[in-house]
């Protein structure tokens, strides 16, 4: 059995069973992506594949009969999870399999970058393995490419669909096509517009995320209006934020320090999401900024009803003192605040004012340099 998880899981999918129809990301090329560099990458087989979702299918199998044992017909309770979960010879992905039963939720997630570069017919068959095989299943998600969605036939997407794939995450990362070719992304503005078009048209749910950040200094303000225009023409449900950062294993840091890439401070990259929703006009998307590298997690809303209040929680940001600014940056990337509102807790004022000066000190005085390192503890 192969259920593995993944180095990325999205928040809105925590809770999901995760599972593995490719290995790692036929694209490893992203300067600013540190997860898959020098990974091999290969799909796997159909059989593959329907074994490991038989293997969890045998595990509910045994689950269940230990309910029934256990007096409880077949249902899975706390005290059924506890007992199976105190089993010294269940296996940690048996133990996966559990957790997610008793969640509940019915969420399956398919995982690494790119499941729907296998085949089709391949696609359509796990899936429809998946949905006879695990009972309770109540959406499948998965991550694609522009580029391999691009190449996808209408027809083919909504086989796809009907098969039982609900949602799709896309790593749209910016509309610019200047900023997608200096990182490598392997997509174009283009091919993300068709791509993110198809999807919703073939009946998906569609995810797509943005990289405040992304442009540097140099694109900062054509990253921002271009990913808009994008994302109106395509209108996705989902607009997720995840700020970029650059830790030294990211291989975005040799053009930082060869000077052909100079990143936002945390302020301009407010600046640039300020202009970013300010020139977002979709009609149905909802922004989400879900991620601990995301400087103001309350900027959230559905377009166009919540845009006015987006833009004020920004602006209330940007009308901070520079003290307060830096003592909620602080806070933020040291977790201790979850919104601008914690700023205003004494208690923790207090201890954000006295953890500020005791860095100073340690640090020479480069409060700076202390704060990205907090924020690239999350990469």
């Amino acid at each position: 059995m192969r259920f593995e998880q993944g180095p990325i899981r999205p928040p809105s999918e925590a809770g999901s069973l995760l599972l593995r129809f490719t290995r790692n990301c036929p694209w490893n090329r992203c300067t600013f992506c540190p997860i898959y560099k020098g990974q091999p990458f290969s799909r796997r087989s159909l059989a593959e594949i329907t074994g490991d979702i038989d293997a969890a299918a045998s595990i509910l199998d045994h689950l269940s009969s230990l309910s029934s044992r256990m007096g409880y017909g077949g249902r899975l309770t706390r005290e059924v999870a506890g007992a199976a979960l105190s089993d010294p010879s269940l296996s940690d992905q048996a133990r996966h399999v559990a957790l997610w039963a008793l969640a509940g939720k019915g969420t399956v997630f398919i995982q690494d970058a790119n499941s729907l570069v296998l085949e089709t017919d391949v696609l359509v068959k796990a899936l429809h393995h998946l949905r006879e095989r695990i009972p309770g299943v109540q959406r499948i998600t998965s991550y694609a490419r522009s580029s391999t969605l691009s190449r996808k036939t209408l027809d083919e997407l909504k086989s796809i669909r009907e098969a039982g794939l609900d949602r799709i995450h896309i790593g749209l990362e910016s509309g610019s096509d200047a900023v997608l070719a200096f990182v490598r992304k392997g997509a174009t503005a283009a091919q993300h517009i068709e791509a993110g078009r198809r999807v919703i048209e073939a009946g998906m749910t569609l995810s797509e995320y943005v990289m405040p950040g992304l442009g540097g200094k140099k694109w900062w303000r054509e990253h921002a209006i271009e990913t808009a225009r994008v994302l109106n023409e395509v209108d996705p449900h989902f607009i997720r934020l995840r700020s970029l950062r650059i830790p030294p294993h990211v291989p975005l840091r040799a053009d930082v320090e060869a000077g052909r890439f100079v990143p936002l401070t945390d302020d301009e990259t407010v600046e640039e999401i300020r202009l970013l929703v300010e020139n977002l006009h979709p009609t149905r998307s909802v922004l989400t900024s879900d991620h601990i590298m995301n400087l103001l997690p309350e900027l959230e809303g559905r377009f166009p009803r919540d845009k006015a209040g987006m833009l004020a929680v920004i602006d209330r940001y940007l009308s901070m003192s520079e003290i307060d600014r830096l003592l909620y940056r602080l806070g933020r990337r040291g977790g201790m605040l979850q919104s601008l509102d914690d700023l205003d807790d004494p208690h923790l004022r207090s201890r954000l004012e006295r953890a500020r000066r005791e860095l100073v000190a340690e640090a020479g005085g480069d409060i700076e340099k202390v704060i990205i390192e907090l924020g690239d503890r999350y990469i």
